[in-house]
């Protein structure tokens, strides 16, 4: 049926709206870094891609305090080629379009310190062309993956931040922290 049916009454319909936020200069710096973080590759890989995510304080578009108190913009980043899963979880079929043809699967293990995991590699993936899902390899060996950088990296370090100090411009210090996404809600064997 249609409006000339009589079924809807176009008086009835509201039409809402939101407004887009007005874009400050903090936030186009955030958003330009994330560019330059996403267009690098992870080491040895240039297939492979770094997903950024705004974080902090930079990243709260939506509220505008009277007082802004930003101080630097903070940015996670994942690359595509790993994912992290709760311990004893079994190993995913699918997976977001944005992960690679092959993926390394790690466990999330909790640590004797508060905030902190291990990381044991447990699987790989492999995308089969024929249906998109995943196959799966486990690891033999026992490894982890760390957080540890390279002994010739000179940059400074915020805890797990790399902080890249722009205070000789008028540019806001930037704190990236490396990170691994876990996918909890994907099809599982």
């Amino acid at each position: 049926m249609t409006m000339a049916d009589g079924c809807c009454d176009a008086s009835k319909i509201v039409a809402t709206c939101r407004l887009l936020p007005r874009l400050n200069e903090d936030q186009v710096q955030a958003a330009m870094f994330c560019i330059e973080v996403g267009a690098g590759h992870p080491k040895n890989d240039e297939e492979a891609e770094h997903i950024p995510l705004i974080t902090g304080s930079v990243a709260e578009f939506y509220i505008e305090p009277m007082l802004p108190h930003v101080g630097d913009i903070d940015v996670m980043y994942h690359g595509n080629t790993y994912l992290a899963i709760p311990r004893g979880h079994p190993p995913p079929t699918q997976l977001p379009a944005e992960f690679h043809n092959y993926v390394t699967v790690v466990e999330i293990i909790d640590s004797h310190l508060p905030g902190y995991v291990y990381l044991p590699l447990r699987y790989l993936l492999t995308q089969c062309t024929d249906d998109d899902k995943y196959n799966c390899v486990e690891y033999e060996e026992v490894a982890h993956i760390s957080n540890n950088y390279d002994a010739v990296d000179v940059r400074d370090r915020h805890g797990p931040a790399v902080f890249t100090n722009s205070s000789k411009t008028r540019k806001l210090p930037v704190d990236a922290v490396r990170c691994v996404r876990s996918v909890v809600a994907v099809t599982s064997r």
